[in-house]
Protein backbone atom coordinates (compact mmCIF):
# COMPACT_ATOMS: atom_id res chain seq x y z
CA UNK A 1 0.00 0.00 0.00
CA UNK A 2 1.50 3.08 -1.11
CA UNK A 3 0.87 6.42 0.33
CA UNK A 4 -0.42 9.80 -1.44
CA UNK A 5 1.03 13.42 -0.45
CA UNK A 6 -0.50 16.12 -1.57
CA UNK A 7 1.43 18.43 -3.27
CA UNK A 8 -0.06 21.59 -0.95
CA UNK A 9 1.33 19.57 1.76
CA UNK A 10 4.70 19.55 0.29
CA UNK A 11 4.69 23.09 -0.20
CA UNK A 12 3.73 23.57 3.20
CA UNK A 13 6.58 21.83 4.50
CA UNK A 14 8.80 24.17 2.63
CA UNK A 15 6.59 27.86 3.48
CA UNK A 16 7.73 26.64 7.15
CA UNK A 17 10.93 25.74 6.81
CA UNK A 18 11.13 29.07 4.61
CA UNK A 19 9.78 30.93 7.54
CA UNK A 20 11.87 29.43 10.39
CA UNK A 21 14.81 30.36 8.87
CA UNK A 22 13.77 33.85 8.77
CA UNK A 23 13.97 33.17 4.46
CA UNK A 24 10.90 35.54 4.27
CA UNK A 25 11.85 36.94 0.65
CA UNK A 26 11.31 33.37 -0.53
CA UNK A 27 8.33 32.68 1.33
CA UNK A 28 6.65 35.36 0.53
CA UNK A 29 7.60 34.31 -3.74
CA UNK A 30 6.33 30.99 -3.13
CA UNK A 31 3.02 31.76 -1.52
CA UNK A 32 2.58 34.33 -4.17
CA UNK A 33 3.60 32.04 -6.97
CA UNK A 34 1.25 29.06 -5.93
CA UNK A 35 -1.32 30.40 -3.55
CA UNK A 36 -0.61 28.02 -0.68
CA UNK A 37 -0.13 29.92 2.74
CA UNK A 38 1.25 27.52 6.12
CA UNK A 39 -1.91 28.72 8.13
CA UNK A 40 -0.27 26.85 11.21
CA UNK A 41 1.27 27.86 14.59
CA UNK A 42 3.81 26.31 16.78
CA UNK A 43 1.05 26.51 19.79
CA UNK A 44 -2.10 27.89 20.00
CA UNK A 45 -2.39 28.60 23.89
CA UNK A 46 0.30 30.54 23.51
CA UNK A 47 -1.49 32.12 20.70
CA UNK A 48 -4.31 32.50 22.58
CA UNK A 49 -2.51 33.83 25.75
CA UNK A 50 -0.36 36.87 23.41
CA UNK A 51 -3.75 38.17 22.03
CA UNK A 52 -5.11 38.07 25.80
CA UNK A 53 -2.51 39.56 27.27
CA UNK A 54 -2.22 42.39 24.16
CA UNK A 55 1.31 41.40 23.15
CA UNK A 56 0.17 43.07 19.87
CA UNK A 57 3.69 42.70 18.17
CA UNK A 58 3.64 38.92 18.65
CA UNK A 59 0.39 38.89 17.46
CA UNK A 60 0.63 40.90 14.22
CA UNK A 61 4.37 39.04 13.25
CA UNK A 62 2.43 35.41 13.96
CA UNK A 63 -0.19 35.93 11.88
CA UNK A 64 1.18 38.01 9.11
CA UNK A 65 1.38 34.92 6.77
CA UNK A 66 -1.89 32.85 8.16
CA UNK A 67 -4.70 32.67 6.11
CA UNK A 68 -7.41 34.06 8.20
CA UNK A 69 -10.95 35.54 7.48
CA UNK A 70 -10.54 38.83 6.30
CA UNK A 71 -13.93 39.35 8.75
CA UNK A 72 -11.90 38.31 12.00
CA UNK A 73 -8.93 40.54 10.93
CA UNK A 74 -10.51 43.61 10.93
CA UNK A 75 -11.61 42.47 14.70
CA UNK A 76 -8.36 41.94 15.61
CA UNK A 77 -6.43 45.35 14.02
CA UNK A 78 -9.27 47.47 15.32
CA UNK A 79 -8.61 46.10 18.56
CA UNK A 80 -5.13 47.15 18.60
CA UNK A 81 -5.95 50.60 16.98
CA UNK A 82 -8.08 51.12 20.23
CA UNK A 83 -5.86 50.24 22.17
CA UNK A 84 -2.35 52.25 20.74
CA UNK A 85 -4.71 55.38 20.78
CA UNK A 86 -5.31 54.48 24.47
CA UNK A 87 -1.49 54.10 25.39
CA UNK A 88 -1.18 57.71 23.42
CA UNK A 89 0.83 55.50 20.64
CA UNK A 90 -1.08 57.71 18.34
CA UNK A 91 1.99 57.65 15.25
CA UNK A 92 1.58 53.93 15.39
CA UNK A 93 -2.01 53.44 15.51
CA UNK A 94 -2.55 56.10 12.58
CA UNK A 95 0.47 54.08 10.32
CA UNK A 96 -1.77 50.85 11.33
CA UNK A 97 -4.99 52.29 10.33
CA UNK A 98 -4.08 53.79 6.79
CA UNK A 99 -1.61 51.72 5.81
CA UNK A 100 -2.81 47.80 6.48
CA UNK A 101 -4.58 46.02 4.32
CA UNK A 102 -7.67 44.60 6.87
CA UNK A 103 -7.95 48.66 7.84
CA UNK A 104 -8.46 49.58 4.16
CA UNK A 105 -11.47 46.59 3.87
CA UNK A 106 -12.75 48.21 7.30
CA UNK A 107 -13.21 51.56 5.33
CA UNK A 108 -14.36 49.99 1.83
CA UNK A 109 -17.24 47.78 3.85
CA UNK A 110 -17.79 49.55 6.89
CA UNK A 111 -17.14 53.09 6.38
CA UNK A 112 -18.88 54.36 9.54
CA UNK A 113 -17.01 51.88 11.96
CA UNK A 114 -13.46 53.29 10.10
CA UNK A 115 -14.50 57.03 10.83
CA UNK A 116 -15.13 56.09 14.37
CA UNK A 117 -11.49 55.00 14.65
CA UNK A 118 -10.42 58.45 13.22
CA UNK A 119 -12.05 60.64 15.11
CA UNK A 120 -10.84 58.45 18.32
CA UNK A 121 -7.06 59.15 16.63
CA UNK A 122 -7.88 63.20 16.75
CA UNK A 123 -9.19 63.41 20.16
CA UNK A 124 -6.93 64.04 22.51
CA UNK A 125 -8.53 61.99 25.67
CA UNK A 126 -9.30 58.52 26.01
CA UNK A 127 -12.56 57.01 27.52
CA UNK A 128 -13.21 53.62 27.43
CA UNK A 129 -16.69 53.83 28.50
CA UNK A 130 -16.95 55.55 24.88
CA UNK A 131 -15.53 52.78 23.08
CA UNK A 132 -16.50 49.29 25.32
CA UNK A 133 -20.64 49.28 25.61
CA UNK A 134 -22.67 46.67 26.50
CA UNK A 135 -20.97 45.35 29.45
CA UNK A 136 -17.66 44.93 27.39
CA UNK A 137 -14.40 45.55 28.52
CA UNK A 138 -10.75 45.80 26.90
CA UNK A 139 -10.44 42.09 28.07
CA UNK A 140 -13.29 40.72 27.63
CA UNK A 141 -12.96 41.79 23.53
CA UNK A 142 -10.11 40.34 23.48
CA UNK A 143 -10.84 37.00 24.60
CA UNK A 144 -13.51 37.64 22.05
CA UNK A 145 -11.08 37.79 19.60
CA UNK A 146 -8.53 35.13 20.55
CA UNK A 147 -11.44 32.68 20.73
CA UNK A 148 -11.84 33.58 17.05
CA UNK A 149 -8.66 33.57 15.82
CA UNK A 150 -7.66 30.34 17.70
CA UNK A 151 -10.13 28.58 14.83
CA UNK A 152 -8.17 29.63 11.93
CA UNK A 153 -5.20 28.14 12.67
CA UNK A 154 -4.01 25.10 12.81
CA UNK A 155 -1.27 23.90 15.43
CA UNK A 156 1.70 22.02 13.80
CA UNK A 157 5.67 20.95 15.42
CA UNK A 158 8.33 22.69 14.05
CA UNK A 159 10.89 21.86 12.11
CA UNK A 160 8.24 19.25 10.18
CA UNK A 161 10.61 19.13 6.82
CA UNK A 162 13.64 18.31 8.97
CA UNK A 163 11.81 16.15 11.02
CA UNK A 164 10.54 13.78 8.09
CA UNK A 165 13.07 13.45 6.22
CA UNK A 166 14.93 12.06 9.55
CA UNK A 167 12.40 9.71 10.15
CA UNK A 168 12.93 8.40 6.28
CA UNK A 169 16.88 8.01 6.84
CA UNK A 170 15.96 6.18 9.89
CA UNK A 171 13.48 3.92 8.39
CA UNK A 172 15.99 3.21 5.81
CA UNK A 173 18.23 2.54 8.09
CA UNK A 174 16.04 -0.42 9.82
CA UNK A 175 15.17 -1.77 6.85
CA UNK A 176 19.33 -2.54 5.84
CA UNK A 177 19.12 0.37 3.05
CA UNK A 178 21.13 2.46 4.72
CA UNK A 179 24.59 1.89 7.07
CA UNK A 180 23.50 3.17 10.47
CA UNK A 181 26.97 5.14 10.36
CA UNK A 182 26.97 5.94 7.08
CA UNK A 183 26.33 9.49 5.58
CA UNK A 184 22.99 10.27 3.52
CA UNK A 185 22.35 12.56 0.30
CA UNK A 186 19.12 13.69 0.95
CA UNK A 187 19.12 15.63 -2.76
CA UNK A 188 20.45 12.93 -4.40
CA UNK A 189 18.52 10.02 -2.56
CA UNK A 190 21.55 8.26 -2.65
CA UNK A 191 23.87 6.72 0.53
CA UNK A 192 27.55 7.82 0.81
CA UNK A 193 29.44 5.09 -1.24
CA UNK A 194 30.10 2.39 1.45
CA UNK A 195 33.78 0.69 1.80
CA UNK A 196 34.38 -2.41 1.58
CA UNK A 197 34.82 -4.46 3.89
CA UNK A 198 38.11 -6.73 4.68
CA UNK A 199 37.32 -10.10 2.94
CA UNK A 200 36.22 -12.74 5.35
CA UNK A 201 34.90 -16.20 4.63
CA UNK A 202 30.80 -15.75 4.59
CA UNK A 203 29.55 -19.40 5.80
CA UNK A 204 26.91 -17.99 8.27
CA UNK A 205 23.14 -18.30 7.14
CA UNK A 206 21.28 -15.38 8.22
CA UNK A 207 18.19 -15.36 6.31
CA UNK A 208 16.11 -16.99 3.62
CA UNK A 209 14.18 -16.23 0.84
CA UNK A 210 11.58 -18.47 -0.38
CA UNK A 211 9.76 -18.36 -4.00
CA UNK A 212 5.94 -18.90 -3.64
CA UNK A 213 4.58 -21.97 -5.00
CA UNK A 214 6.62 -25.15 -6.06
CA UNK A 215 7.08 -24.52 -9.25
CA UNK A 216 9.11 -20.88 -9.50
CA UNK A 217 12.59 -20.26 -8.28
CA UNK A 218 15.40 -17.41 -9.44
CA UNK A 219 17.63 -18.47 -12.44
CA UNK A 220 19.58 -15.48 -12.10
CA UNK A 221 20.50 -13.14 -9.66
CA UNK A 222 22.71 -9.52 -8.98
CA UNK A 223 23.93 -7.29 -6.21
CA UNK A 224 23.67 -3.83 -7.61
CA UNK A 225 27.31 -2.02 -7.67
CA UNK A 226 26.41 0.36 -4.80
CA UNK A 227 25.30 -2.48 -2.67
CA UNK A 228 21.76 -1.21 -2.06
CA UNK A 229 19.95 -3.63 -4.28
CA UNK A 230 19.50 -7.72 -4.39
CA UNK A 231 17.58 -8.48 -7.84
CA UNK A 232 16.29 -11.86 -9.12
CA UNK A 233 14.86 -12.90 -12.68
CA UNK A 234 12.75 -15.95 -11.72
CA UNK A 235 11.33 -18.92 -13.96
CA UNK A 236 8.28 -17.38 -14.77
CA UNK A 237 9.58 -13.79 -16.12
CA UNK A 238 9.34 -12.03 -13.12
CA UNK A 239 12.00 -9.20 -11.82
CA UNK A 240 12.16 -8.56 -8.24
CA UNK A 241 14.21 -6.54 -5.79
CA UNK A 242 14.95 -7.59 -1.82
CA UNK A 243 16.27 -6.14 0.69
CA UNK A 244 19.44 -8.04 1.58
CA UNK A 245 19.07 -7.59 5.33
CA UNK A 246 16.05 -8.45 5.73
CA UNK A 247 15.11 -11.25 3.25
CA UNK A 248 12.18 -9.17 2.25
CA UNK A 249 10.63 -7.41 -1.20
CA UNK A 250 12.04 -3.79 -1.49
CA UNK A 251 8.62 -2.29 -0.69
CA UNK A 252 10.28 1.14 -0.41
CA UNK A 253 9.87 0.99 -4.77
CA UNK A 254 6.40 1.94 -5.26
CA UNK A 255 5.70 -0.56 -7.96
CA UNK A 256 6.55 -3.40 -6.24
CA UNK A 257 4.28 -2.10 -3.25
CA UNK A 258 1.48 -2.28 -5.48
CA UNK A 259 2.61 -5.51 -7.10
CA UNK A 260 3.47 -4.05 -10.53
CA UNK A 261 6.31 -6.00 -10.96
CA UNK A 262 9.09 -5.34 -13.75
CA UNK A 263 8.79 -8.76 -16.03
CA UNK A 264 9.18 -10.42 -19.28
CA UNK A 265 7.20 -13.23 -21.04
CA UNK A 266 9.44 -15.89 -20.96
CA UNK A 267 12.46 -17.01 -18.35
CA UNK A 268 14.99 -14.44 -17.45
CA UNK A 269 18.15 -15.95 -17.54
CA UNK A 270 20.70 -13.07 -17.07
CA UNK A 271 20.96 -9.44 -15.39
CA UNK A 272 23.02 -6.79 -14.97
CA UNK A 273 23.13 -3.19 -13.81
CA UNK A 274 24.77 -0.44 -14.92
CA UNK A 275 27.51 1.27 -13.01
CA UNK A 276 25.45 3.94 -11.14
CA UNK A 277 23.12 1.00 -10.39
CA UNK A 278 19.87 3.45 -11.90
CA UNK A 279 19.24 0.81 -14.39
CA UNK A 280 18.83 -3.20 -14.68
CA UNK A 281 19.51 -5.13 -17.97
CA UNK A 282 17.87 -8.31 -18.24
CA UNK A 283 17.91 -11.09 -20.93
CA UNK A 284 14.91 -14.10 -21.58
CA UNK A 285 15.26 -17.22 -22.78
CA UNK A 286 12.79 -16.15 -25.99
CA UNK A 287 16.14 -13.68 -26.94
CA UNK A 288 14.55 -10.77 -25.91
CA UNK A 289 16.14 -7.76 -23.71
CA UNK A 290 14.63 -5.34 -21.54
CA UNK A 291 16.22 -2.14 -20.13
CA UNK A 292 14.67 -1.11 -16.94
CA UNK A 293 14.58 2.19 -14.41
CA UNK A 294 15.68 0.26 -10.98
CA UNK A 295 13.74 3.71 -8.94
CA UNK A 296 10.54 3.59 -11.12
CA UNK A 297 10.23 -0.20 -12.75
CA UNK A 298 9.55 1.51 -16.05
CA UNK A 299 11.18 -0.10 -19.26
CA UNK A 300 13.44 2.14 -21.02
CA UNK A 301 14.29 -0.30 -24.21
CA UNK A 302 13.86 -3.39 -25.50
CA UNK A 303 15.07 -5.48 -27.98
CA UNK A 304 12.67 -7.89 -29.72
CA UNK A 305 14.57 -9.89 -30.27
CA UNK A 306 17.93 -9.25 -29.40
CA UNK A 307 18.89 -13.15 -30.65
CA UNK A 308 17.50 -15.63 -32.15
CA UNK A 309 17.78 -17.62 -29.04
CA UNK A 310 17.91 -17.15 -25.42
CA UNK A 311 20.11 -14.28 -24.09
CA UNK A 312 22.62 -15.83 -21.35
CA UNK A 313 25.00 -13.10 -20.43
CA UNK A 314 24.39 -9.24 -20.49
CA UNK A 315 26.61 -6.16 -19.50
CA UNK A 316 26.64 -2.87 -19.38
CA UNK A 317 29.97 -0.30 -20.71
CA UNK A 318 31.39 1.82 -18.06
CA UNK A 319 29.01 4.73 -18.79
CA UNK A 320 26.05 2.83 -19.51
CA UNK A 321 25.50 3.95 -23.17
CA UNK A 322 26.21 0.33 -24.66
CA UNK A 323 24.91 -2.87 -23.94
CA UNK A 324 27.01 -6.40 -24.49
CA UNK A 325 24.71 -10.01 -24.74
CA UNK A 326 25.73 -13.02 -25.58
CA UNK A 327 23.45 -15.77 -26.27
CA UNK A 328 22.43 -19.48 -27.31
CA UNK A 329 22.81 -18.55 -30.71
CA UNK A 330 26.15 -18.54 -30.42
CA UNK A 331 27.07 -14.76 -31.02
CA UNK A 332 27.73 -11.89 -29.13
CA UNK A 333 26.44 -8.76 -29.59
CA UNK A 334 27.02 -5.08 -28.65
CA UNK A 335 23.90 -2.42 -29.07
CA UNK A 336 23.55 0.99 -28.36
CA UNK A 337 21.14 1.97 -25.64
CA UNK A 338 19.77 4.97 -26.62
CA UNK A 339 18.81 3.98 -30.48
CA UNK A 340 18.10 0.28 -29.72
CA UNK A 341 20.74 -0.17 -33.17
CA UNK A 342 23.21 -3.23 -33.15
CA UNK A 343 26.61 -1.88 -33.25
CA UNK A 344 28.91 -4.88 -33.58
CA UNK A 345 28.23 -8.41 -33.59
CA UNK A 346 30.81 -11.28 -32.91
CA UNK A 347 30.86 -14.35 -34.27
CA UNK A 348 33.28 -17.25 -34.30
CA UNK A 349 31.86 -19.72 -31.11
CA UNK A 350 30.95 -23.27 -32.21
CA UNK A 351 28.54 -23.50 -29.27
CA UNK A 352 26.54 -21.97 -26.44
CA UNK A 353 27.72 -18.56 -25.01
CA UNK A 354 27.57 -18.61 -21.48
CA UNK A 355 29.15 -15.49 -20.65
CA UNK A 356 30.45 -12.21 -22.05
CA UNK A 357 32.66 -9.12 -20.30
CA UNK A 358 33.69 -6.04 -21.20
CA UNK A 359 37.81 -4.90 -20.40
CA UNK A 360 37.79 -1.84 -17.95
CA UNK A 361 39.23 0.00 -20.64
CA UNK A 362 35.61 -1.04 -23.01
CA UNK A 363 38.39 -1.77 -25.86
CA UNK A 364 37.66 -5.53 -25.32
CA UNK A 365 35.27 -8.07 -25.22
CA UNK A 366 35.70 -11.26 -23.60
CA UNK A 367 33.21 -14.43 -24.14
CA UNK A 368 33.03 -17.82 -23.03
CA UNK A 369 31.39 -20.60 -24.72
CA UNK A 370 30.11 -24.19 -24.22
CA UNK A 371 32.91 -24.80 -26.59
CA UNK A 372 35.37 -24.65 -24.03
CA UNK A 373 37.04 -21.50 -25.45
CA UNK A 374 37.46 -17.97 -24.49
CA UNK A 375 37.27 -15.87 -26.53
CA UNK A 376 39.15 -11.80 -26.81
CA UNK A 377 37.72 -9.55 -29.00
CA UNK A 378 38.48 -5.94 -30.61
CA UNK A 379 35.58 -3.77 -30.10
CA UNK A 380 36.27 -1.28 -32.68
CA UNK A 381 36.44 -4.38 -35.68
CA UNK A 382 34.88 -7.37 -33.99
CA UNK A 383 37.65 -8.98 -35.03
CA UNK A 384 38.83 -11.67 -32.96
CA UNK A 385 42.66 -11.14 -31.12
CA UNK A 386 42.99 -14.79 -29.71
CA UNK A 387 41.27 -17.92 -28.52
CA UNK A 388 42.30 -20.14 -25.28
CA UNK A 389 41.07 -22.33 -23.22
CA UNK A 390 41.12 -21.55 -19.57
CA UNK A 391 41.88 -25.02 -18.37
CA UNK A 392 44.49 -26.93 -20.28
CA UNK A 393 44.18 -30.06 -18.60
CA UNK A 394 40.48 -30.13 -19.63
CA UNK A 395 40.17 -27.80 -23.02
CA UNK A 396 36.45 -29.00 -23.84
CA UNK A 397 35.47 -28.03 -20.60
CA UNK A 398 32.25 -25.54 -21.27
CA UNK A 399 32.90 -22.02 -19.70
CA UNK A 400 29.70 -21.26 -17.60
CA UNK A 401 30.47 -17.75 -16.14
CA UNK A 402 33.71 -15.25 -15.38
CA UNK A 403 33.65 -11.95 -13.65
CA UNK A 404 36.80 -9.09 -13.23
CA UNK A 405 38.66 -9.68 -10.33
CA UNK A 406 38.28 -6.98 -7.57
CA UNK A 407 41.77 -4.62 -6.96
CA UNK A 408 43.28 -7.02 -10.33
CA UNK A 409 42.81 -5.28 -13.52
CA UNK A 410 44.22 -7.87 -16.12
CA UNK A 411 42.99 -10.68 -14.00
CA UNK A 412 39.64 -12.94 -14.88
CA UNK A 413 38.16 -15.65 -12.67
CA UNK A 414 36.51 -18.37 -14.68
CA UNK A 415 33.82 -21.14 -13.73
CA UNK A 416 34.20 -24.41 -16.11
CA UNK A 417 32.20 -27.64 -15.87
CA UNK A 418 34.37 -29.14 -13.99
CA UNK A 419 35.55 -29.43 -10.64
CA UNK A 420 38.33 -27.06 -11.26
CA UNK A 421 38.12 -22.90 -10.54
CA UNK A 422 40.57 -20.99 -12.64
CA UNK A 423 42.06 -17.16 -12.87
CA UNK A 424 43.24 -16.09 -15.94
CA UNK A 425 44.88 -12.80 -17.50
CA UNK A 426 43.24 -10.63 -19.84
CA UNK A 427 46.31 -12.36 -21.80
CA UNK A 428 45.09 -15.90 -21.86
CA UNK A 429 47.47 -17.15 -19.13
CA UNK A 430 46.81 -19.70 -16.77
CA UNK A 431 47.25 -17.66 -13.27
CA UNK A 432 45.92 -19.85 -10.51
CA UNK A 433 43.43 -22.82 -9.90
CA UNK A 434 41.36 -23.81 -7.20
CA UNK A 435 40.18 -27.44 -7.33
CA UNK A 436 36.75 -28.38 -5.43
CA UNK A 437 34.86 -31.82 -4.77
CA UNK A 438 32.70 -31.53 -7.74
CA UNK A 439 31.84 -29.88 -11.39
CA UNK A 440 30.76 -26.34 -10.49
CA UNK A 441 28.25 -24.57 -11.39
CA UNK A 442 29.24 -20.46 -10.38
CA UNK A 443 31.83 -18.30 -9.08
CA UNK A 444 31.90 -15.22 -7.08
CA UNK A 445 34.65 -13.43 -5.55
CA UNK A 446 34.78 -11.26 -2.03
CA UNK A 447 34.80 -7.54 -2.62
CA UNK A 448 38.67 -7.17 -1.66
CA UNK A 449 38.91 -10.33 -4.08
CA UNK A 450 41.19 -11.88 -1.74
CA UNK A 451 38.38 -14.75 -1.85
CA UNK A 452 37.10 -16.91 -4.42
CA UNK A 453 33.45 -18.79 -4.08
CA UNK A 454 32.30 -21.54 -6.15
CA UNK A 455 29.01 -23.70 -5.65
CA UNK A 456 28.70 -26.83 -7.31
CA UNK A 457 26.95 -30.10 -8.54
CA UNK A 458 27.29 -31.86 -4.69
CA UNK A 459 25.21 -28.55 -3.78
CA UNK A 460 28.45 -27.65 -1.81
CA UNK A 461 29.72 -23.68 -1.27
CA UNK A 462 33.67 -23.73 -1.67
CA UNK A 463 35.53 -20.98 -0.51
CA UNK A 464 38.99 -20.84 -1.64
CA UNK A 465 42.19 -18.38 -0.60
CA UNK A 466 42.97 -16.64 -4.07
CA UNK A 467 46.84 -16.02 -3.22
CA UNK A 468 47.97 -19.67 -1.62
CA UNK A 469 45.00 -21.35 -3.58
CA UNK A 470 44.23 -23.23 -0.52
CA UNK A 471 40.82 -24.23 0.35
CA UNK A 472 39.64 -22.15 2.90
CA UNK A 473 36.13 -23.58 3.99
CA UNK A 474 33.32 -25.87 2.54
CA UNK A 475 29.91 -26.69 3.22
CA UNK A 476 26.96 -28.30 1.88
CA UNK A 477 23.98 -25.23 1.77
CA UNK A 478 20.91 -27.07 0.46
CA UNK A 479 19.53 -30.78 -0.11
CA UNK A 480 19.05 -29.39 -3.55
CA UNK A 481 20.65 -28.24 -6.41
CA UNK A 482 22.17 -25.21 -6.39
CA UNK A 483 22.08 -23.32 -9.76
CA UNK A 484 24.52 -19.80 -8.60
CA UNK A 485 26.03 -18.05 -6.21
CA UNK A 486 26.29 -14.11 -6.02
CA UNK A 487 28.66 -11.73 -3.79
CA UNK A 488 27.86 -8.05 -2.15
CA UNK A 489 30.11 -5.62 -3.45
CA UNK A 490 31.31 -3.74 -0.31
CA UNK A 491 30.15 -6.34 2.18
CA UNK A 492 31.13 -10.40 3.46
CA UNK A 493 27.39 -11.27 1.77
CA UNK A 494 27.04 -14.06 -0.21
CA UNK A 495 23.28 -15.04 -2.28
CA UNK A 496 23.05 -18.79 -3.33
CA UNK A 497 19.88 -19.85 -4.96
CA UNK A 498 18.35 -23.23 -5.89
CA UNK A 499 16.18 -25.04 -8.30
CA UNK A 500 13.57 -25.40 -5.04
CA UNK A 501 12.88 -21.40 -5.25
CA UNK A 502 15.33 -20.64 -2.09
CA UNK A 503 17.79 -17.87 -1.87
CA UNK A 504 20.05 -18.43 0.80
CA UNK A 505 22.06 -15.14 2.39
CA UNK A 506 25.16 -15.83 4.16
CA UNK A 507 27.23 -13.41 5.72
CA UNK A 508 30.66 -13.88 7.94
CA UNK A 509 29.18 -13.47 11.55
Amino acid sequence: MSVEVESEDVIRLILQFFKENNLNESLEALQQETSVTVNTIENREAFIQDITDGKWDTVLKDIINLNIAPRKLIDLYEQVVIELCEMRELSAARTLLRQTEPMYLMKQRQPERYLRLEHLLSRSYFDPKEIYSDGLTKEKRRQIIAQALSTEVTVVAPSRLMTLLGECATWQQHQGLLSPDGKFDVFRGAAETQKAENDSPAFNLYSTIKFPGTKTYAECAAFSPNGQYLVTGSVDGFIEIWNHMTGKLRKDLKYQSDENLMAMDNSVICLAFSRDSELLVSGSTDGKIAVWKVQSGVCQRRFSPAHSQGVTSVSFNKDGSQLLSGSYDQTVKLHELRSGKLLKEFRGHTSFVNTVLLSQDNTKVFSGSSDGSIKVWDVTDASCLFTFPPSLSNPTAAVQSMMAVPKALDEISVCTKSAVLHIVSSEGKSLKTFSGSSDFVSLAMSPQGELVYGVSEDSKLSCFDKKSGALVNSSKISDNELIGVISHPFSNILAVYDEEGHIYLLNNA
